[in-house]
């Protein structure tokens, strides 16, 4: 938006809307933004995307998402969208079978993996077929399990925990990313190794992420936004789709949940060594004290402060009581 000119506050007012990870909000969002006579809706994730296309065939639309935005119904085609939007689409939905041969490559003696999807975002369904068919390809089954609130979230590592699952895939969907720190946290804590599809999981502690840059995305969202505001059109803007991906191995915790990583693979990643002390001395909190007359609860607390240029700042916080 600055490179076009805008800044916030000066030439530029924005309304902000967060569903919070509760989906079924989003049209009634979507239809009050419409009511406020907004220039454009910028819809980031699939869920909003699909929300401000129901409510509005004519106002402009700038959407991030997932998945093939020609499937979903948003445009009629990639190089021409037609109708009232356009967008990013870095297909996140689509790199689970290749994050389930990543980590199987990571752990070859594995044969039952978890995954956890959102049942109330629209790619769940897609995820789950598309990785069990690879699944089958190599042999090994997977266990889905469903969450939609932190509440969901504790309980689905419980049950994975039963299931004795080796690894675990987290499926695409915003709600997961606005929870990373505590998706990381609960997979240390259970020494499950996992594997996501933004860096930030991995810049959380996460063991490894695989994934387009959402960073790159961000910044195409706000140049889109920002020729929408100079008068171009949605129809005569293409879609653009996402090229650059990231493979990152949080070394740190790797050594943590004693796992070698293959020269190969640690080749291919780009290592997480920022915070490496930070991550040992919370793992160690969280898996001492147990039948003992000391216990450590550790809360991590990550604060990230994201711009368009993808620095984050990380704060952790821990605290110690005695029984």
């Amino acid at each position: 938006m600055a490179e076009a000119g805008y800044v916030e506050g000066h030439n530029l007012g924005i309304e902000y809307r967060f569903a919070e990870g509760q989906y079924d909000r989003l049209p009634t969002m979507a239809s009050e933004l419409l009511r406020r006579q907004v220039a454009v809706i910028v819809a980031m994730g699939t869920p909003a995307a699909l929300a401000a296309k129901a409510v509005t065939a004519s106002l402009p639309i700038i959407f991030s998402v997932t998945e093939d935005p020609v499937n979903l119904g948003l445009v009629a085609s990639i190089a021409r969208p037609g109708g009232n939007a356009t967008g990013v689409s870095f297909q996140l939905s689509e790199l689970a079978p290749k994050q389930l041969g990543l980590l199987r490559e990571l752990l070859p003696a594995a044969s039952r993996f978890g995954l956890l999807v959102n049942p109330k975002n629209e790619n769940a369904e897609t995820i789950t077929k598309d990785l069990k068919a690879a699944a089958a390809k190599i042999s090994v089954e997977i266990s889905v399990i469903q969450a939609s609130n932190s509440r969901e979230i504790e309980a689905a590592f419980a049950a994975l925990v039963r299931d004795k699952v080796d690894a675990l895939v987290i499926g695409t969907d915003p709600f997961f990313y606005s929870r990373r720190v505590q998706l990381t946290t609960l997979a240390t804590r259970h020494a499950l190794p996992a594997v996501y599809n933004l860096r930030g999981y991995a810049e959380a502690g996460g063991l490894m992420s695989y994934g387009t840059s959402i960073t790159e995305a961000y910044r195409q969202v706000g140049v889109y936004t920002g020729r929408i505001l100079k008068g171009e059109k949605p129809t005569d803007l293409p879609v653009v789709q996402s090229t650059k991906f990231d493979f990152i191995i949080n070394l740190p915790t790797a050594r943590a949940l004693g796992l070698d990583v293959p020269p190969m693979l640690a080749h291919a990643a780009r290592p997480r060594r920022r915070g490496h002390r930070l991550t040992r001395f919370l793992l160690h909190l969280l898996r001492s004290g147990s039948g003992t007359s000391r216990r450590f609860v550790a809360t991590h607390r990550l604060a990230r402060y994201w711009r368009y240029s993808g620095h984050a700042r990380s704060v952790a916080k821990v605290r110690m009581r005695r029984d």
